[in-house]
């Protein structure tokens, strides 16, 4: 990745998961601003600009042993602070309709709107898996819509309870 990235930049998403064995060989490769192909002897310059994600606190993260304070400090250069979607609900609906457009496209079906009651569930739900859930829920509406917008019904049973016993069949794809 690093040596495909160079010159460029490298997203590593969910940097937290890595091993404490990878996170040592992605310290040596920034420090060194080198890598080593796996049984090669010859190491190949790079030049990365990385930027890495986690929903996990680093510091605890540290502190327990489970991330090495070393990478951690490396990474640290600018940290950027992205509030959990169930903290800024003024974003759930141009995210949504992003991904109905998306998804739309993706499953060839023409949908072209939600209705207000189905973007005041959108708002009003927790979003626990952030906005990766709430993309997989607009998939799940598009995909199970009726008609050419999504309406509460055709939303994840998460989001609205009440269609937990719903006989609905998804459009052929």
């Amino acid at each position: 990745l690093f040596e495909t990235a160079s010159g460029g930049t490298l997203f590593l998403d969910e940097i937290s998961e890595m091993s404490v064995r990878a996170q040592a060989k992605v310290l040596r490769a920034l420090e060194e601003r080198k890598i080593r192909r796996l049984g090669e002897c010859r190491e190949i310059p790079i030049d990365v600009r990385l930027v890495t994600a986690t929903n996990q606190n680093l510091v605890r993260l540290v502190e327990s042993g489970d991330f090495r304070a070393d990478l951690y400090h490396r990474l640290k250069v600018i940290e950027l602070y992205i509030p959990p979607l169930r903290e800024r609900p003024e974003d759930i609906a141009p995210l949504a309709a992003h991904f109905l457009d998306q998804h739309a496209k993706r499953h060839r079906i023409s949908i072209h709107g939600i209705v207000p009651e189905a973007a005041e569930r959108l708002e009003s739900y927790g979003w626990s898996g952030n906005v990766r859930e709430l993309r997989n829920a607009v998939e799940h509406a598009v995909i199970m819509a009726r008609g050419e917008s999504v309406t509460e019904e055709d939303l994840p049973a998460e989001v609205v309870p009440e269609n937990r016993c719903q006989g609905h069949t998804p459009k052929a794809l």
